[in-house]
């Protein structure tokens, strides 16, 4: 069974996982926030199938 997503509920989850992470930053440690960014990185990975890494090498930067 395949499920859908909307755009809009992908723009909402990718605003929100931004603000947590935003917040996140002022409260945490470097290396805390920088585990943090690579397991959300790495997560999304999986789900997408696209390597974010190689995505922003692609265009110059993120």
């Amino acid at each position: 069974m395949l499920l859908s997503t909307t755009d809009e509920d992908v723009l909402a989850a990718a605003e929100a996982l931004g603000e947590e992470l935003a917040a996140m930053e002022s409260e945490a440690t470097d290396f805390e926030f920088e585990t943090v960014l690579m397991q959300c990185n790495e997560a999304i990975s999986e789900e997408t199938g696209i390597q974010y890494g190689d995505a922003c090498g692609a265009g110059g930067s993120c």
